[in-house]
């Protein structure tokens, strides 16, 4: 009996699967009440870390001792406006916070060119409001076409519903350093509503980075009062002269307009690859044993009725590399019975 059957090129077939699952923590959908810590949030300082970033829960963290960051939100500048300067120093004004993490997606977008600017349909604002998902909440990548995001409006108008245009797109997105890039469109579920990205004197709302897991907001779309498509943040930031005293927490502004809708929904994908091994075990293989119990001191087989009409079990396909070590066991769910009128074709499954 041969010990070792080889698998033969059409004995092996890899196949690649999309799983998807809800982002957020105990796999919620939908993200409704969301949280910061205030031992976090402390804008004191030029380099509090809140001047860089507000991490949001998704129970209060100082009750909840369950609660977890689910995201966390920024805002960046190119001129570093809208934080304390590092320091007062002559030739150090405007180096700041939002400089900083305005230079930081800057690098990742653009791979390193530290003169290119967000655009959004034609509209280059100097400033960006960033959404950062924790990269603990997703898998391989956020998945397009899942992101639902609602702001409420802080004049009190209607909220602005914001998706991704994936869907509308049908898969032309532009290649990044940090993956695929969407526009970010007034929608749902990766569908544009109308026809245009955005508005035409402010651009689109912004472009969404599902394999990087953030999303950067234009704050000249989102300025504009609630009529006119936005939810009116535009008193609250300074975008064009770096002022050194502007503690503007433009990050809070926006965790509250997330916070004051209580809708946040996308979805995490991760692509599995899975090989099968076909193990074809014909007529004439392994139809005896050598399971040294079957055979006595003198070689000997102790089942006479094994000489003439042998019968084994399989119950165990093992999978072995080219120095013949056992590299995967699979287990078959009931021993199956084989001999010489036997054939068995047996699917053997690797996920990675």
């Amino acid at each position: 009996m041969a010990t070792f059957k080889r698998f033969e090129d059409d004995d092996i077939v890899i196949s690649t699967d999309k799983s998807f699952t809800s982002t957020w923590t105990n796999n919620v959908n939908n993200l409704t009440a969301i949280y910061t810590s205030s031992t976090q949030a402390n804008w004191s300082t030029a380099t509090s870390s809140a001047q860089f970033y507000l991490d949001v829960y998704n129970a209060d963290p100082l009750i909840s001792s369950s609660a977890e960051v689910q995201f966390s939100v920024s805002y960046g500048n190119v001129n570093g406006s809208g934080s304390i300067n590092f320091t007062n120093n002559t030739g150090s004004f405007g180096y700041s916070a939002t400089k900083d993490i305005y230079s930081q997606y800057r690098s990742l977008v653009f791979g390193g060119d530290e003169t290119q600017q967000f655009t959004f349909n034609t509209v280059t604002p100097n400033d960006i409001y960033v959404i950062n998902v924790e990269r603990a909440r997703y898998k391989q990548s956020l998945k397009p076409g899942s992101l639902n995001l609602v702001l409420s409006a802080s004049d009190g108008g209607g909220n602005l519903f914001l998706t991704d245009d994936s869907v509308t797109t049908s898969g032309s997105a532009t290649i990044t350093p940090v993956g695929r890039q969407f526009n970010i469109v007034s929608g749902s579920s990766g569908v544009m509503q109308g026809t245009d990205l955005g508005q035409t004197n402010s651009g689109s709302y912004g472009l969404y980075y599902p394999d990087a897991g953030f999303a950067i907001l234009n704050p000249s779309a989102l300025d504009l009062a609630s009529t006119d498509g936005g939810i009116a943040l535009g008193t609250q930031r300074n975008p064009t002269t770096p002022s050194g005293t502007n503690t503007d927490q433009n990050n809070e502004r926006l965790y509250l307009n997330i916070s004051g809708a209580g809708n946040f929904i996308v979805d995490s994908e991760e692509a599995i690859s899975s090989q099968y091994f076909f193990a074809r075990v014909k007529n004439r293989d392994f139809n005896y044993t050598s399971n040294p119990s079957y055979i006595d001191n003198e070689g000997n087989l102790r089942f006479t009725s094994m000489i003439d009409d042998p019968t084994t079990y399989i119950t165990t396909i093992g999978l072995y590399n080219d120095n013949n070590d056992l590299i995967a066991v699979a287990k078959l769910s009931q021993p199956l019975t084989k001999d010489f009128t036997k054939e068995a074709l047996i699917k053997v499954k690797l996920d990675y």
